[in-house]
């Protein structure tokens, strides 16, 4: 088990907790006694986020049967598996929405019985969010998920279903199937968006010299991919090897919205986009 759970201010007063691989950033708006109490609340809870997930992690890296529903008695693990179980069909584990739902989980400690006019927790960019009637909440879009130059806005409003936000890649800090440099999806919890992000990053792929892949186990021995080939490197593609990986991706993320799973998304890949959704907008680029 990792040392025990750290929490800070940052300077400009937002709040930072960390255990092991959990990473928070949390904002909350609203009176300042409200604020304060809330961070709190989100302080104590914070304490047994990693146990319990610890407690539960061999079922939550196991493959999901389409047929057979794991019992899971974490909080937190019951919202990666009720954010993975509709898409069992395919290749998919609960640690597919760890940050996601983690985020949520957070969330909801934060602004339990409190009067907030809204509200936030960052997971390494997977964002749950609370907004009050009339609130709205502004993010930038990054295309490459390790460089983060913004590309992209989006302007989320209180009357609208989005209230997470999840980013995946093959250059981020998870493995992944495909060769997306950033998939970032819309939905209406981050458990969701970030189970949806996963499989969006493995759709956008194509067949090409220039892609290199190891074994997951490989590279992580306690990896829930076991020995599914993922991506250690993409080179140069030609456009047409780009568009075929980014097609894919795109028909995958339209089913997704057509069965109410996700509300859009953004595909990323070597300057290339595609747009499901009409919630973020491009940045004309330099």
């Amino acid at each position: 088990m990792a040392s025990a759970p750290q929490s800070a201010r940052l300077p400009d007063g937002r709040l930072h907790l960390q255990h092991g691989p959990i990473d928070l950033i949390i904002e909350a708006c609203g009176a300042l006694a409200e604020v304060e109490a809330a961070y709190q609340q989100a302080i104590d809870s914070f304490q047994t986020v990693l146990s319990g997930l610890v407690s539960e992690l061999s079922v939550l890296r196991t493959p999901l049967d389409a047929t057979t529903c794991p019992v899971l008695h974490n909080a937190i693990a019951q919202r990666m598996l009720a954010a993975v179980w509709p898409h069992r069909a395919r290749f998919i584990t609960p640690m597919a929405a760890v940050a996601g739902a983690v985020a949520d989980h957070m969330l909801a400690a934060l602004t339990q019985q409190r009067e907030l006019r809204k509200a936030y927790v960052n997971n390494g960019g997977d964002i749950a969010l609370y907004l009050n009637p009339g609130e709205h909440f502004k993010t930038g879009l990054v295309s490459r998920v390790d460089q983060p130059a913004i590309s992209g806005i989006c302007t989320l409003h209180a009357a609208m279903p989005v209230r997470g936000i999840a980013t995946s890649g093959w250059r981020g800090r998870s493995f992944s199937l495909g060769i997306a440099d950033a998939v970032t999806v819309l939905a209406t919890h981050a458990a969701g968006a970030d189970a949806a992000a996963t499989l969006l990053g493995n759709a956008v792929i194509c067949e090409h010299p220039a892609i290199q892949r190891q074994p997951a186990r490989a590279l992580d021995p306690d990896s829930d991919l076991g020995t599914l080939p993922v991506v250690v490197e993409v080179g140069l593609l030609d456009d047409a090897a780009v568009a075929r990986a980014l097609d894919n991706g795109q028909k995958m993320a339209t089913t997704l919205q057509q069965d109410g799973l996700i509300n859009g998304a953004v595909l990323c890949l070597q300057g290339q986009y595609r747009v499901i959704g009409q919630d973020v907008v491009l940045l004309p680029t330099a």
